[in-house]
């Protein structure tokens, strides 16, 4: 067996605004080529080539949502790996993508369309594929993930009285969304929007007036904390 060409990754992980680049991207986050110019004090069109290296050389992947295109870390093993030279190389300028506050009302919970958005519903899907009550299916031709709904998902829908399909034949039954203002996944998708549906006609959210922003009732923080074990005091939860 040959032995790997590590001189490769190593080359482009070696280039400081590269470097700085990966660092970033390991707050598990997907990121704009905008976002990460403005944190780096970098071009636009200087991002932009980094960027096209490192996912030539397989370090980086990209998702097209709309018109925008959204740069993650191509696996565990890249984050790893910067994680482990992190720990022997010298200090390093640390970047941090900012959030504005103009956003802050926003992050809580909202609408995207017609499904739970914002820190909730990031929350949200973290918890249901952690419970096995929703499991990956596959991916799509622009590189989200395709859910369908498990057996504890079903199991806990029909205790809830939530009304979900079972079925899959649509190829965006359940689809992963990223979070405009928390950079993760949520939920989309008729999944998504069942969801939504089902968590405002148990009061466990409430539309707010206006604008799409939802308040996260007494009875529905109870039922978060019990059922899917998510604390609305925990650090997602805060103002940046």
């Amino acid at each position: 067996m040959p032995n790997p060409n590590i001189s490769i990754p190593a080359a482009l992980m070696g280039e400081p605004t590269r470097a700085a680049i990966l660092m970033a991207l390991c707050d598990g986050r997907a990121h704009t080529a905008g976002a990460l110019a403005d944190a780096l004090g970098i071009s636009a069109q200087s991002a932009s080539n980094h960027l096209s290296r490192l996912i030539e050389g397989e370090l980086l992947t990209v998702v097209r949502q709309g018109r925008h295109r959204y740069y993650w870390l191509a696996s565990t093993m890249v984050a790893q790996s910067i994680e482990a030279l992190a720990g022997i190389a010298a200090p390093l300028r640390d970047e941090l993508l900012q959030r504005s506050r103009a956003h802050e009302q926003m992050r809580l919970a909202r609408c995207c369309y017609s499904h739970l958005a914002g820190a909730l519903g990031v929350k949200m899907l973290e918890a249901l594929l952690a419970r096995g009550m929703l499991l990956p299916a596959a991916n799509s031709a622009t590189g989200r993930t395709l859910y369908v709904l498990g057996e504890a998902g079903a199991r806990w829908a029909s205790r809830a009285g939530f009304r979900f399909t079972q079925g899959d034949a649509n190829p965006k039954y359940a689809i992963s969304c990223i979070d405009w203002t928390e950079r993760k996944n949520h939920l989309a998708g008729l999944l998504g929007t069942q969801l939504l549906a089902g968590l405002i006609e148990s009061r466990y959210l409430e539309a707010v007036i206006e604008g799409r922003g939802l308040r996260i009732t007494p009875r529905g923080e109870a039922m978060l904390q019990t059922e899917f074990g998510i604390d609305l005091r925990e650090p997602a939860f805060r103002s940046a």
